[in-house]
C-alpha cells in the first residue's frame, strides 16, 4: 500500500462508493428467509410459527398481522418471512403512498387468493383509505364509488381471501377499528448484545468477511439494540478493514473504524453527543424545550425528537419533563463533566415547546 495520504483517501473513497452499490444487493441476502433463521424475538417467533402452521394445516388464509416497534427491528423482514412460510406472493406498499380510497382499491384489485399484502407505516394511511381497508380485511369486499354527487354509484368489488401485514412505529396512532381487525399483534423489542453479536456473525459470513469474536462483540455492543444499525456498522467497518487492516475485523480494527465514524462505546453518534453537549454545556442541564435544543444543534425538531431522544432516554441520559428536557447525572458523567449546583431548576426557551 502506498504511503501517500491522498492516494489512501482516494482508495478509501472508491471502496466506500463500490460498497454502497454492493449494499443494495447484499441487503436482501442479509435478511433471514424463515423463522428458524430469525435471530431474537423468541416469543414473537413462537407465536407466529404456531399461527402460520395452524393456518397451513387447515388450508386457510392466516389472520391479519400487525407488527409494532421502533425502526430497524425487523418488521419488513418478518413480513417477508410470513410470505415465504406460506409460499405466497408478497405485495408491498406503504401508508404514505395510499392517500385516498382509490389508491387502495387499485392495490386490492390485483390481489390474488392467499397473497400477503404488506403495508409499511400503516398509521400514515389516509382516513378514507383506512375505512376501505376495514371492509376489505373483514369481509373481503369493498365498495368502489364511481362518479360524484347524486349520480355516484357504488360498485362492489369482491376480493379473494388474503392476509394483511401492517407495520407501524406508532401503534397509538392507529384507529381502534383498524387495530381490532388484526388477529395477531406483535410488539417487537430491542435486541440484546448477544443476539446482535449472532446477527453480526451471520452477516459477516454472508459478506465473506473475516470477523473475530471480539470484533463482532465490539460492533454489537454499539448497535443500539437494532439489527439494521448492526448491519450498517458492520459494512462500514468492513470498508475500513479492507483499506487499513488487510480485511480482518478484530476488536482493535472495529474500535478504530467506529471511532472514525464517530460512534462511541455506548453507540452514541455525533447527533446524540451534540444534543447532550448542548443540553449540558449551553443550558446547564435543562430543563430546555426540544425546539430550542434542536436550534442549538442545528437540526430539525423532528430529528432530535424521533432519532436522538429515544435512545438517550433508553440509556437514562435524558429525561422528558413537563418543563422540558433534562440531562441526568449519567449524561454529565458520560461527557466527563461535573453538573453545576441547581442543575435542572430553571427552564430555557418557551414552555410551549418543551414537550
Amino acid at each position: 500500500m502506498t504511503d501517500d495520504p491522498s492516494s489512501d483517501e482516494a482508495r478509501f473513497d472508491a471502496i466506500v462508493a463500490e460498497s454502497d452499490l454492493e449494499d443494495r444487493s447484499f441487503e436482501a441476502a442479509l435478511r433471514p428467509r424463515s423463522l428458524d433463521e430469525l435471530i431474537g424475538q423468541e416469543r414473537v417467533r413462537e407465536q407466529l410459527s404456531l399461527m402460520l402452521e395452524a393456518a397451513v394445516g387447515r388450508g386457510r388464509t392466516p389472520d391479519h398481522v400487525l407488527l409494532s416497534g421502533p425502526p430497524g427491528l425487523g418488521k419488513t423482514t418478518i413480513a417477508m418471512i410470513i410470505a415465504h412460510q406460506l409460499s405466497a406472493p408478497l405485495r408491498i406498499s406503504s401508508g404514505p403512498a395510499i392517500q385516498n380510497a382509490g389508491d387502495l382499491a387499485a392495490i386490492l384489485s390485483g390481489v390474488n387468493e392467499g397473497d400477503v399484502l404488506f403495508i409499511d407505516e400503516i398509521h400514515r394511511m389516509s382516513r378514507p383509505a383506512e375505512e376501505l381497508l376495514y371492509m376489505a380485511m373483514e369481509d373481503f369486499r369493498v365498495d368502489v364509488i364511481v362518479g360524484k354527487g347524486p349520480g355516484a354509484t357504488a360498485i362492489p368489488l369482491e376480493i379473494p381471501p388474503f392476509t394483511v401485514v401492517g407495520a407501524t412505529t406508532r401503534a397509538g396512532l392507529l384507529p381502534g377499528p383498524l387495530r381490532d381487525r388484526f388477529g395477531f399483534t406483535a410488539q417487537l423489542d430491542f435486541y440484546g448484545t448477544d443476539e446482535l453479536h449472532r446477527i453480526v456473525e451471520r452477516s459477516a459470513g454472508l459478506l465473506q468477511l473475516e470477523l473475530t469474536d471480539e470484533g463482532g462483540h465490539e460492533i454489537a455492543s454499539r448497535s443500539r439494540g437494532t439489527p439494521r444499525i448492526a448491519n450498517r456498522l458492520l459494512r462500514r467497518v468492513r470498508d475500513f478493514a479492507e483499506v487499513r487492516a488487510a480485511g480482518v475485523v478484530d476488536a482493535d480494527v472495529a474500535r478504530a473504524a467506529l471511532a472514525l465514524y464517530e460512534v462511541d462505546d455506548l453507540g452514541l453518534d455525533r447527533l446524540d453527543r451534540s444534543v447532550l453537549t448542548a443540553l449540558c454545556g449551553s443550558f446547564g442541564g435543562g430543563p430546555v424545550g426540544v425546539a430550542t435544543l434542536a436550534v442549538a444543534v442545528g437540526e430539525e425538531r423532528e430529528t432530535v425528537e424521533e432519532i436522538a431522544e429515544p435512545f438517550l432516554v433508553r440509556l437514562g441520559f435524558l429525561a422528558r419533563t413537563p418543563r422540558g428536557r433534562v440531562a441526568t447525572p449519567a449524561a454529565w458523567q458520560h461527557l466527563g463533566l461535573t453538573p453545576p449546583n441547581g442543575t435542572g431548576q430553571l427552564p430555557f426557551g418557551d414552555e410551549s415547546d418543551s414537550v
